[in-house]
C-alpha cells in the first residue's frame, strides 16, 4: 500500500493530499529512509513523520484497503511523539 493511502487510511491524517504533501516535502521517512508517496508500506515497518510542531513515529502493524475509526487506530502502534520547539 502507498505511504499517503496510509496514513489516509489509518486515519493519520485526514485527507490523503495532506499525506502527499507531507511527503513531498520530505517530512515522512520510512524505516530510516525519506519517503516519497508512492513508497509502498508493508507491516514491520517504521514510520517518521513530522507536521506542523510535531514529529511522531508509528510501527505499523496491519494493513487494511478500508477501515472503520476502530480498525484504524489498530492499523499502528505509536513508538514516540515529540512536540518540537519554536525553530527546529
Amino acid at each position: 500500500m502507498r505511504l499517503d493511502k496510509y496514513l489516509k487510511v489509518a486515519r493519520v491524517f485526514k485527507r490523503r493530499t495532506v499525506a502527499k504533501e507531507i511527503a513531498l516535502h520530505d517530512r515522512a521517512v520510512v524505516n530510516g529512509r525519506v519517503a516519497k508517496p508512492s513508497t509502498e508500506i508493508k507491516i514491520g515497518d517504521i514510520i517518521t513523520v513530522r507536521y506542523g510542531n510535531r514529529e511522531f513515529t508509528i510501527k505499523v502493524t496491519s494493513l487494511l484497503q478500508q477501515a472503520s475509526k476502530e480498525a484504524a487506530a489498530g492499523m499502528f502502534d505509536v513508538l514516540n511523539e515529540v512536540i518540537l520547539e519554536e525553530g527546529n
